[in-house]
């Protein structure tokens, strides 16, 4: 009997069906000499650092750096079960070979021996290396299962990159919380990114626009232009200039263009395409598209490929065709599918691009909920578009000169519209779009021009303009930037680059909003004061992206045998107690640095101090004085009030307030009233409404 170990419940129930283990069990399948279980993900991680004293409970400078001798784990909470199952079939005495079945790549590799090694198993196993989940692939897969040992240098790798995030994590976060007295998360991908949202925000508050002037050339049809004149008096001039010339154009220069149909969807792209189409968050993209696959209309989602392999390649052309019927903008539209430019084994690791799935072709779009509805549109448009023909064009590049001084005018022909036709009819269907950065632009096509050809009747007309700051972030951009964060130095055949991962990517960002260091407004993601000042303290080890590079070179080189892991570590150790050593203690004012700015609400009838705002009353910024008013007082509670900061506000400057539908205990209904400060400097503060006269 075979015990196969896959990473998800989805995976497991599709191998089970090509396996024809088909009996379902509790946590797992059985038949055909198979028995198929999973691990829900991670089912064993790192234990916490009080397990290995109970002293670390407390964050403790003293206690830094927090280093294990022996590494200790724990199985992942409210996954007891699912491992205790998993544990029972590895020691069943009808068991002699465990397949690992997680997904082909580091993290899958590390999750398998996690698991293995936790259960104590010492039965050979074998490694199931598939990147695709078509039958074909899983049957080819089994009949060509590699030896799990051959697979050791990865699972250091990635042993590695785990032991290195939580020695740098908990100790950095530990230290820098006691220093300055607030919970302060550091990360080797979140700290990053918040450096790269901080200096956007520094690039657009310091940013100084310049006025600039341009000169326009209407010629009967043609529009040229001259280049940006920062001297208005220099623009002005060639304005004049040009007003007592002919304009001649010196040279025509056509271009036949072609810009390639774009790539499926890796799973950041979507985010990032949908966040610019619709103004979904990652998370919540993610989570649509977590839900369309769980309903098995959408392929697997936390994938960082945009190719299919080639097994696939007939099946999902076959699959576009069943698309046809199920979008009324491509009525009428001709489409032969090839996606031959987007099939490439090589690229496919863990999982292939994302695509709508032939059970969606079957079912549609009925019974989903309109989000999810938008975002399997999205799919299916842009595996449409895969699948399509190029877009031609003709470039045209007229350059004029007039007064002596340049211009050009710039002009496109459509020869093939290509995929860029279902592009365009499946955005007029999306209400609302705000896409503004589609493609690009095209360029009115220019009417007949020759070299040498004069114009007596030019008009010149100067327009002022301004420079622009940069753009501050959005979902789409950020999410762009951590992809390319570090990339470049990076080894070629890493495994993962930029910061994150394309299934971690919308988690960082949330996690650092839910911790104040990052706020959305609109579309737009800003640094918090804290965001900026958590920078500004982090030594810059922890804020570059340079830090991932470096360690995905190095983990690249354990994964091959030119890199010693013990070094690594080694390395990753001395970082942490470098930290540790160099930040022992910092100035009484730099540890106020997080702490929360306090606005005044009034002042105090009793001692003249500032009152501020409290969870649970508003009280006087004075310790020696008594005065405070409780949200919850009984005045405000029995007339079904809430005791508002505006209205406290009102009562410390004008010692009344009128408030309006105040419940009557006598009558049973509401009524409007004055409400008086009557505060008698005892330990409580009354009130009272004022009685009419």
């Amino acid at each position: 009997m075979k015990l196969v170990i896959a990473e998800k419940p989805s995976v497991a129930a599709a191998i089970a069906a090509v396996l024809g283990a088909t009996d379902r069990r509790s946590g797992y399948y059985e038949g055909n000499g198979y028995l198929v279980s999973w691990c829900i993900g991670h089912l064993i991680s790192f234990a916490d650092a009080a397990a290995y004293n109970e002293q670390y409970r407390k964050w403790n400078y003293e206690d830094l750096p927090i280093i294990p001798q022996e590494w200790q784990y724990i199985v992942s909470s409210g996954k007891e079960q699912q491992f205790s199952i998993v544990k029972d079939l590895m020691h069943r005495a009808d068991v002699s070979e465990v397949v690992n079945s997680c997904d082909a790549g580091r993290e899958g590799e590390l999750i398998f021996r996690f698991v293995y090694e936790q259960a104590g198993c010492q039965k050979p196993f074998s490694r199931l290396w598939i990147s695709s989940m078509e039958e074909s692939a899983i049957r080819e897969g089994f009949s060509n299962l590699k030896d799990g040992r051959s697979y050791d240098r990865l699972y250091q790798s990635a042993l590695c990159r785990a032991k290195a995030d939580w020695l740098i994590g908990i100790n950095a976060t530990r230290l820098f919380s006691i220093l300055y007295h607030k919970t302060l998360n550091v990360g080797r991908v979140q700290t990053p990114t918040l450096d790269m949202l901080v200096k956007r925000d520094y690039a657009i508050s310091s940013f100084q626009k310049e006025k600039y002037h341009v000169v326009r050339l209407n010629m009967g049809g043609v529009t040229a232009l001259s280049e940006k004149q920062f001297d208005a008096a220099a623009a002005q001039q060639m304005k004049t200039a040009c007003e007592k010339s002919q304009a001649v154009c010196v040279s025509v220069k056509r271009e036949k263009k072609t810009a390639n149909p774009p790539k499926l969807f890796d799973l950041t792209a979507l985010q990032r395409e949908a966040n610019r189409l619709y103004g979904f968050t990652a998370k919540q993209t993610l989570d649509y598209a977590q839900t369309l696959y769980e309903k098995r209309l959408l392929t697997y989602p936390r994938t960082d490929s945009s190719y299919i392999t080639s097994d696939m390649q007939r099946s999902a052309e076959e699959l576009i065709t069943g698309l046809y019927g199920l979008l009324p903008y491509m009525q009428g539209v001709e489409l032969s599918p090839s996606l031959a430019r987007v099939t490439d084994n090589g690229k496919v690791t863990d999982h292939h691009a994302i695509l709508p799935t032939a059970e969606f072709v079957e079912k549609g779009f009925v019974m989903l909920t309109e989000g999810e509805k938008k975002l399997l549109s999205l799919v299916c448009c842009k595996t449409l578009c895969a699948a399509h023909v190029p877009y031609e064009y003709e470039a045209v590049t007229a350059a004029f000169e007039c007064g002596g001084y340049p211009f050009t005018a710039k002009g496109r022909t459509t020869l093939c519209e290509g995929w860029r036709q279902i592009d365009r009819l499946f955005r007029a269907t999306v209400k609302g779009s705000q896409d503004g950065d589609e493609a690009e632009p095209d360029a009115a096509a220019l009417p007949p021009i020759t070299e040498g050809q004069t114009y007596t009747d030019a008009a010149a007309e100067l327009t002022e303009h301004y420079t622009q700051p940069p753009a501050a972030y959005t979902e789409d951009t950020l999410l762009s930037a951590m992809e390319r964060a570090g990339a470049e130095d990076a080894p070629e055949d890493a495994e993962r680059k930029g910061l994150g991962t394309t299934a971690t990517r919308a988690g960082i960002i949330e996690k650092l909003i839910a911790a104040g260091f990052m706020e959305r407004k609109g579309r737009k993601l800003t640094a918090t004061k804290d965001g900026y000042n958590l920078v500004a303290v982090l030594p810059e080890a922890l804020t570059s992206p340079q830090l991932t590079a470096e360690w995905e070179t190095r983990l690249t080189g354990i994964a091959k045998g030119t890199e010693n892991a013990a070094d690594f570590m080694r390395s990753i150790e001395e970082m942490a107690a470098g930290i540790v050593k160099t930040y022992s203690h910092i100035s009484e004012d730099k540890a106020k640095l997080f702490t929360p700015q306090r606005e005044a609400i009034g002042t105090c009838p009793r001692c003249g101090e500032s009152v501020y705002e409290g969870k649970k009353n508003y009280y006087c910024g004075n310790r020696k004085c008594s005065f405070v008013m409780w949200k919850n007082d009984k005045f405000f509670e029995q007339r079904k009030k809430a005791f508002t900061k505006t209205i406290a506000a009102a009562l410390l400057k004008d010692g009344k307030v009128k408030v309006k539908g105040m419940h009557s205990t006598k009558t049973g209904g509401t009524f409007d009233g004055v409400v008086l400060l009557a505060d008698t400097g005892g330990k409580y503060v009354n009130y009272r409404v004022e009685q009419k006269k």
